[in-house]
């Protein structure tokens, strides 16, 4: 295969574009040009400057991320799940000239209100990568997923990775705290008290205290919250881990240590990929079929 295609990861605040002929990429470019930072330019207009040289004729780009989002380009309705993996393929938005963007994932019960953008990428990656019965998809918004072979059948989302941030950086928990340092004693600690009491609201206070007693190092505070949120999360979706399935983390480096020093603490082995590399599988094997 030589047809030549543009993948984007267009998110919030940055965009990443990858040119590619066939399997093998030729170039990648960013810019901080996220679909809340164009400075009054058009989508289009910074695709354009994006991927300037880059297209010869109309070589189809394929993009995901926040682009689809009710603040990017234009909407790319969420499709609803169960919905099998090759119709995140199938049902693609036209922006322009073989310019497409990828649908994003719903679901909507009364048990379970939830939606994803730009996950569903890293899914379709990740299941040839790595196939799995459950995927856990670390970062500001943790998704986990259940899958089978064939469909998607239901995710939820936990703000594990925001709240931290929130509470370090706009509460009276991380208030005055000096810098903070690595600490896997401290993380783990916090991981057990998560784990063992995952209703943590009654306990969030407590890590303020426990650093204003002395009985928390204050430069470890970070590390414990993380502990204590996570812990929570894993023990919050025990649900997701019941039985033998096989479990896939789809995850940045960092992240993918700390989550499995969690899962490792609850007896489960996790199969790990990196979400740039599922990232990009999953999106090579959208455009590939559009540039054919």
């Amino acid at each position: 295969m030589t047809s030549r295609y543009i993948a984007i990861d267009w998110g919030s605040t940055n965009l990443r574009a990858w040119l590619y002929q066939g399997d093998k990429c030729l170039e990648s470019r960013q810019s901080e040009a996220g679909v809340t930072r164009l400075n009054g330019k058009s989508p289009a207009a910074v695709l354009a400057e994006v991927t300037h040289n880059w297209r010869e004729g109309a070589t189809p780009v394929v993009m995901a991320g926040m682009v689809g989002s009710n603040v990017g380009w234009k909407v790319a309705p969420y499709l609803p799940v169960p919905a099998h993996f090759t119709a995140i393929g199938e049902q693609l938005t036209s922006v322009g000239d073989n310019i497409w963007i990828i649908p994003g994932l719903s679901v909507s019960r009364d048990d379970n209100h939830n939606v994803m953008r730009g996950e569903e990428t890293q899914l379709l990656g990740a299941r040839t990568l790595s196939p799995a019965s459950v995927y856990v998809m670390p970062g500001t918004h943790c998704k986990w997923v259940q899958a089978d072979a064939e469909q998607i059948h239901d995710f939820r989302t936990v703000m594990t990775g925001e709240l931290h941030h929130l509470l370090l950086r706009h509460s009276l928990v991380g208030a005055g705290l000096p810098e903070q340092e690595n600490a896997e004693t401290a993380f783990a600690a916090g991981f057990e008290r998560g784990l063992a009491s995952p209703a943590v609201l009654s306990q969030l206070f407590e890590v303020r205290a426990s650093h204003v007693l002395g009985t928390l190092p204050r430069e470890q505070v970070s590390e414990f919250l993380s502990g204590l949120l996570i812990g929570a999360e894993v023990a919050s979706m025990s649900e997701y881990l019941a039985g033998k399935q096989a479990i896939t983390l789809v995850a940045g480096s960092a992240l993918t240590t700390r989550y499995q020093q969690a899962f490792h603490a609850i007896g489960r082995e996790v199969a790990t990929v990196a979400g740039d590399t599922a990232f990009q599988a999953g999106i090579r094997s959208i455009a590939h079929a559009v540039a054919n």
